[in-house]
């Protein structure tokens, strides 16, 4: 076991954060650009965000075969091969010439981005002592949060001086360097025993999960939360880009700075556990959601942007407390449950711009925000759903 401090925690932790930096910054790069690729391409705004969000849902959906598929292959090695693959599909990516071809490279990238959320907390419950992984797994959800940001940011900067493709060229170069120190860093897997993979078993797995009414509720919740939040960027981003604000790549990277906030809400959603049920917890996040929402209305760029950092606390305050109670409530099978959950979340955010775009079209930003709230309502009615429910079944404590 690896113990916690122990220069091999130091090194593993090091190799599993800095993949997740470079998975994530693969991942959300291209958001801020989108108002450069519709004008490039002379596309709608819609059409553009198949960009960004091919890559969210071929991701989504991988995860339903890499938990299981590392139980039969091992660990260390499917995360080098999808890191790998990842490096290779970037590469390609400077290359396009046609939209289509970048949506091919972008969702064949999605799937091998999905191999690293699959497998590193599973790998850490496995090889790391339990302080260790405690820590381990603190560090390494900064890093997705970290990448997420980083990406973004690096992306507007690189297209403000010189052509949006230059944003793959540096993420390429650490997409290299992370497969370098996996291999070099990562301690091959001590305590793993192969399994034989059973497609027919992981189905299995996750349609009792389907059934179980605590779980799929908090699947939803955390599938429309996603369905909205992310998919705001999105649209404030072509709000930003034109006038009268008429913003470059670069401030509208900026603006994803307001994930940060988040990461408050989720070193928080520990306490509010404690203090409170779960489900209220999580109702109180969509509540957070709904007001910041609001606060966008506002013509002022500085309420638009407090809008957000709003936004962000409620949803990872939300997200948190959703993605630990779905280990609270699965019965078997747990790391299914947490894959399927992620799966609810990432085809949730590639999604919701075909729901919002009727409202943008209607009426523009304001539009967004109605179907915004309207989403946001229904989703506050699952926790409480899942509240009376849980109740009913005293299954309200972790």
């Amino acid at each position: 076991m690896i113990e916690y401090k122990s220069p091999a925690f130091y090194r593993a932790t090091f190799a599993l954060c800095l993949a997740a930096v470079v998975v994530f910054a693969n991942l959300h790069l291209l958001q801020p650009l989108l108002p450069v690729l519709s004008r490039d391409f002379n596309l709608t705004p819609l059409q553009t965000n198949w960009a960004y969000t091919i890559g969210t849902l071929s991701l989504g959906l991988s995860l339903l075969v890499y938990a299981a598929l590392s139980d039969a292959w091992g660990r260390k090695k499917l995360l080098l091969f999808t890191l790998s693959g990842m490096t290779l599909t970037t590469l390609a990516l400077t290359q396009v010439e046609s939209f289509t071809a970048l949506l091919l490279w972008r969702a064949l990238q999605g799937i091998f981005l999905g191999g690293l959320p699959a497998i590193a907390i599973a790998y850490m419950g496995e090889e790391f002592t339990k302080p260790a992984v405690v820590a381990a797994v603190g560090y390494y959800i900064s890093a997705n949060s970290l990448g997420g940001i980083s990406g973004r940011l690096m992306a507007g900067a690189l297209a403000d001086i010189g052509h949006w493709q230059w944003a793959f060229w540096p993420v390429a170069l650490l997409s290299l360097l992370s497969c370098y120190f996996v291999w070099r860093f990562l301690p091959s897997a001590a305590r793993f025993s192969t399994r034989h993979f059973s497609a027919k078993q992981a189905l299995t797995d996750n349609l009792y999960h389907l059934k179980q009414p605590l779980l799929l509720l908090t699947f939803l919740i955390g599938g429309l939360n996603f369905f909205i939040f992310l998919n705001q960027y999105t649209y404030i981003s072509f709000v930003l880009s034109d006038t009268p604000y008429s913003l470059s790549s670069v401030w509208i990277g900026l603006l994803f700075v307001t994930y940060f906030t988040g990461t408050l809400g989720s070193a928080l959603s520990g306490k509010v556990a404690l203090k409170i049920a779960p489900p209220l917890g999580m109702a109180a996040g969509v509540v957070i959601l709904m007001l910041g929402t609001l606060f966008t209305l506002h013509s002022s760029l500085v309420s638009i942007v407090l809008g957000f950092f709003i936004n962000a606390f409620g949803f990872f305050l939300c997200h948190s407390l959703a993605s630990s109670w779905v280990n609270h409530c699965a019965s078997r099978a747990k790391a299914s449950a947490s894959a399927l959950y992620l799966v609810f979340y990432y085809v949730g955010a590639s999604t919701g711009g075909i729901y919002l775009q009727p409202f943008w079209q209607w009426l523009g930003w304001q539009g967004v925000v109605i179907g915004a709230e309207l989403m946001y309502g229904v989703t506050l009615l699952l926790c409480i759903w899942l509240y009376v429910k849980a109740k009913r079944l005293q299954l309200l404590k972790f």
